[in-house]
């Protein structure tokens, strides 16, 4: 099985449970840098899987609470090399597969060769690269595919068909419907049209599609499971981590809408 494929498979899973695919996301190195792999563990025993925020300094598609994440990341010295030291410490005891969320700069001082040399041997499955256009994508592509690794697109309520089609076809894993125009983190809650957007996208992908930006509580997730098969839980679950409160309970809660 290729590393993108198990991606796939756990999404597909939860869903043959009856349910929405957990994705939560987290900062890497944050609030502490030493709790990052217990951290993980905690949040990998609930999501199916886990999305990793690199620090970056300009998370342009991030609003607030992430933007304070990543940057105290920083401060404390964690960069794309230490996060991969550290997972290589913890292979084998974390139970959901990786996805790197990163702007591009990170990736491409890294060199794509070995990006996709150290993220396989680490365990990670994907890359989300939220500032790189499709045409522009074509070498860190290659390199990840050529390794089993999956670079996952995003699309929006603002996409057109065609690019639609074209952009499901190239995702490997998952493709990302982000649920709204704007960045991470928003108070307004779920878009009201947000059902004739999902079915959409669905309708256009043979990967699973799993929805993120703004879904903060069960029963955003039990929302955006009937029409998706995966919700993405971001700002909050950071918000969470901000707070020193614990993200495993966080997480759990999220798996149950409002009254069952």
């Amino acid at each position: 099985m290729q590393a993108h494929e198990r991606l796939s498979n756990a999404i597909r899973n939860a869903s043959d449970a009856g349910r929405p695919a957990l994705v939560p996301f987290i900062t890497a190195g944050y609030p502490e840098p030493a709790d990052f792999i217990a951290t993980l563990q905690d949040i990998a025993s609930v999501g199916d899987v886990v999305e990793l925020g690199i620090p970056f300094s300009d998370p342009m598609a991030d609003g607030m609470t992430i933007q304070r994440s990543s940057f105290a990341a920083l401060q404390k010295g964690v960069s794309l090399k230490w996060i991969f030291d550290q997972l290589d410490t913890a292979r084998g005891h974390i139970d959901a597969p990786l996805v790197m969320m990163s702007y591009l700069n990170p990736l491409l001082a890294f060199g794509y060769d070995a990006l996709a040399e150290r993220a396989l041997a680490a365990g990670v499955c994907g890359f989300i690269v939220p500032d790189l256009p499709f045409e522009e994508s074509a070498d860190i592509r290659a390199a990840l595919e050529a390794r089993g690794l999956g670079l996952i697109q995003l699309v929006t309520p603002a996409t057109p068909d065609a690019r639609l089609q074209v952009l499901c076809s190239a995702s490997r894993g998952f493709v990302y419907a982000v649920t709204i125009t704007g960045i991470t983190g928003g108070g307004a809650g779920l878009p009201t049209d947000l059902t004739g957007y999902l079915d959409k996208v669905a309708s256009f992908s043979e990967l699973p599609v799993c929805a993120g930006f703004g879904i903060r509580s069960a029963g955003d997730v039990a929302a955006v499971g009937k029409h998706a098969a995966g919700a993405i839980v971001g700002s909050a679950l950071v918000e969470v981590l901000e707070h020193g409160e614990d993200p495993r309970s966080f997480l759990e809660a999220l798996r149950h809408a409002p009254g069952e």
